[in-house]
């Protein structure tokens, strides 16, 4: 497997240099065509590559859309940095940044609260689709047709005695997250642990990310922690504002 994965990926830095023949990545590869066909059709399949008319071999759509994903990833990092900083400084609790990244919702920055009580979730992890708040604003705002391809394949462990666990529980959330224009997690990825999410708009108005404060119970019960959100809905308006969003009057 690994080395169908390394000759694949060299016929995508091949084609990165310009469109190109089966014969000349197997070529470049080293390998029969046979192999190089079989490695394209994967490929193509998922929109990594496609053929033209003249039988030449192209980087396909998703290699665009996972470069601008990841693009945008590290922008929405540097725009979101100073205001997630002065309300971390403001109000002294966890804050997350966190986007969509393939079929997964990543933490990509994360500020510590004031206190000693740390949390499981640290840069780069992967948040909890059916159980985080971020994932929750994230996925609310996607298509239907995506929405439920993904809940499909959702994993629904529970972690909690309150963690959502089907996914008609779970798509009934979304609507609400959709009707409220923001997200909670009340103790449902971790026990004592209370979050609410809130999203961030790009220039389209899509949702390219989403910022939370989470704070344990034993710190603030969970009425104190919901009067954070008006202050966190508008740390994510303003990250909004200079992503280039501007909502319609």
């Amino acid at each position: 497997m690994s080395q169908s994965v390394a000759r694949a990926l060299q016929l995508l830095i091949h084609l990165g240099k310009g469109p190109a023949s089966l014969d000349e990545l197997a070529e470049s590869a080293g390998v029969h065509k046979t192999t190089v066909l079989r490695l394209l059709r994967t490929l193509s399949d998922e929109r990594f590559t496609f053929r033209d008319h003249s039988n030449r071999y192209h980087l396909g759509s998703r290699i665009f859309e996972l470069a601008a994903q990841g693009t945008d990833q590290r922008e929405i990092r540097r725009i979101a940095s100073p205001h997630l900083v002065e309300f971390n400084r403001t109000y002294g609790r966890t804050t997350h940044l966190a986007a969509m990244e393939g079929g997964e919702v990543v933490y990509i920055d994360k500020l510590e609260s004031h206190d000693q009580i740390r949390m499981f979730s640290r840069i780069g992890l992967s948040a909890n689709l059916n159980s985080t708040a971020v994932a929750k604003v994230i996925l609310a705002d996607l298509p239907d047709s995506e929405l439920h391809t993904i809940v499909a394949a959702m994993d629904f462990t529970r972690r909690t005695p309150n963690t959502i666990t089907t996914r008609d529980a779970y798509l009934r959330e979304i609507e609400t997250v959709r009707a409220q224009g923001w997200a909670r997690d009340r103790e449902e990825n971790e026990p004592s642990i209370n979050c609410l999410g809130v999203p961030i708009r790009g220039a389209s108005g899509r949702v390219v990310a989403a910022v939370s404060v989470s704070v344990p119970d034993v710190v603030l019960p969970f009425d104190q922690v919901v009067a954070l959100l008006e202050p966190l809905l508008a740390v994510g308006e303003n990250i909004s504002r200079d992503c280039g969003y501007r909502p319609q009057a």
